[in-house]
């Protein structure tokens, strides 16, 4: 296999690189993925709290550094499927308004080079590939599309469904959060064909019954099963893309593997690491013609970088909580300005049931005197979790970059006005409901503090555009200096918005696809 010429080397096989794969499959093209990282295997530590959280079972065992030089450790997880293997699943448009520029507290959100209606007929595929539950109309913003989801939405649990008619009191208008989720529900439970069957591990767990929709799941392992063509590699660590003496054309990728060294010629090259690790393969692969890292002629690789300003509020009710899977409920009304805000604020959205050991390690002040004494299963009964977001801005200063061999995530939030406007905005409607609350680090979700650990929603790292002086890639998301050199991750975010990135991710990959298959009837 190591001397084999594909026509595409997919490098990563997380949302981005399955979708590609996906799409490319019938064409019948030769094409390999290769995956660091191993299959996830499936088993019942899959939803054990203290291995997933507290051992970090299967977060990346690896040590990068901040600005001022202090180690830290990314929450980055190489599974075949990627980052999407522990995944929320919640898999959200990008407000039409996203892509044009919108001046923010923190500043200007710069407009997107394509319009929403580039993406719009890639994310109606993204949805269908990736199984998404929801309701069309019912979230404000929602861009407007005439065929409706997939599937119909996640059912909230009664305890959820009177949570939403209390907010809808307050006049806000909340709405079933777009899910991918392999779901069939009658009256609100699954049914006995059902893969998910409704449990309380969901945020950050991997899914020992393949229920999520994540990547591998939802289009790896069908592109595999249905086209002989389409070849995945595991352990295998790409360290570098070779181009050819001009520079101009990537020749293949060079790998590492069961501790020995393999080229892999390919006719196109598709980075889909995600936007940290696919930003860092360019800049190890500098070479004569690319001194300064592959493609960045702009200087522009690996900066930009933006993750959304984030926050958990856990909501303590008085009354227990008696809803096992609460991440059915988002709220939209604080996105943009307006209602008297100058500027936008974020989104909200549920998360999954808290845990016992999730609280225990938690640092919890004094918000438990209607529960004195409670055990933190008890605590855990009486809580409601919500993940807030704002947009982050695109800095060049926020930036991934290499010291020798180590790598440096230099990061600088430029935004949280707004986000702590959010903060305190839906705080209000929470208490206005009883709730005493509680601003947690979340650093259990992500393995370690959210404020620099926290990858999961990365991106802008090689951003796209029309100008090579301002942008690593073009339209198409190719490189601007290597001919047959695409990406298909988050790295091309000109902005973030404030919502998850994955089904935008899904979509570009979808359309960057299309670009590739073009490319192929090109070079034949």
């Amino acid at each position: 296999m190591a001397d084999q010429g594909w026509d595409v080397v997919i490098v990563g096989s997380g949302p981005g690189g399955a979708s590609v794969a996906h799409r490319l499959g019938p064409t019948g093209a030769r094409i390999l993925v290769v995956e660091r990282g191993e299959r996830l295997v499936r088993s019942r530590d899959n939803w054990d709290v203290g291995r997933v959280f507290l051992d970090g079972a299967y977060q990346a065992k690896e040590t990068w550094f901040d600005g001022a030089g202090r180690p830290f450790a990314p929450g980055l997880h190489y599974f075949v499927g990627g980052n999407s293997k522990v995944y929320g699943a919640a898999l959200l448009r990008l407000r039409e308004r996203d892509f044009g520029e919108v001046e923010h507290a923190g500043g200007v959100s710069p407009a997107w080079p394509l319009p929403y209606e580039a993406f719009a007929p890639h994310y109606l595929a993204a949805e269908r590939l990736f199984s998404v539950h929801g309701a069309r109309g019912e979230d404000p913003l929602d861009p407007a599309c005439a065929d409706p989801y997939p599937h119909p939405p996640v059912s909230h649990e009664p305890r959820i469904e009177a949570l939403a008619e209390a907010l809808k009191a307050q006049g806000l208008n909340p709405f079933h959060l777009p899910l991918g989720i392999l779901l069939d529900e009658k009256d609100g439970k699954p049914t006995p064909a059902s893969r998910c069957i409704r449990c309380d591990r969901f945020d950050g767990f991997p899914c020992p019954l393949d229920a999520k929709a994540d990547a591998q799941v939802a289009a790896l392992d069908p592109a595999l099963r249905a086209n002989p063509n389409v070849t995945l590699m595991t352990g295998a660590y790409v360290e570098r893309i070779e181009t050819d003496p001009s520079g101009r054309r990537a020749t293949g990728v060079r790998l590492r593997r069961n501790g020995g060294e393999e080229f892999h010629e390919a006719k196109v090259v598709v980075a889909a690491c995600g936007a940290l690790s696919s930003a860092l393969l360019f800049l190890r692969s500098a070479n004569g013609k690319h001194p300064g890292g592959l493609a960045n002629g702009s200087g522009q690789v690996g900066r930009n970088y933006m993750r959304h300003e984030q926050s958990a509020l856990l909501a303590l009710m008085r009354e227990p909580v008696d809803a096992t899977f609460q991440k059915t409920m988002a709220i939209s009304d604080f996105y943009f300005a307006g209602d008297g805000r100058p500027h936008p604020l974020g989104l909200v959205q549920m998360l999954a049931a808290a845990q016992g050991d999730q609280v225990k390690a938690e640092a919890l002040p004094g918000w438990l005197d209607f529960l004195p004494g409670a055990p933190f299963e008890a605590v855990a009964r009486h809580a409601l979790g919500f993940w807030l977001s704002s947009e982050d801005l695109p800095r060049p200063e926020n930036r991934v970059s290499y010291d020798g061999d180590r790598v440096t995530l230099a990061l600088t939030p430029v935004n949280m006005e707004a986000h702590r406007g959010l903060r305190a905005a839906f705080e209000g409607h929470m208490r206005r409901l009883g709730a005493k609350t509680s601003w947690l680090d979340r650093s259990l979700y992500f393995g370690k503090d959210v404020p620099i650990g926290g990858t999961a929603h990365q991106c802008g790292t090689m951003r796209f555009g029309a100008d090579p002086a301002a942008s690593v890639l073009d339209l198409d998301c190719r490189a601007h200096e290597v001919d047959n050199l695409y990406v298909a991750d988050a790295a091309f975010f000109p902005s973030s918005g404030a919502v998850n990135p994955t089904l935008t991710i899904i979509a570009n990959a979808l359309r960057v696809a299309d670009a590739v298959k073009d490319a192929l009837r090109g070079a034949h």
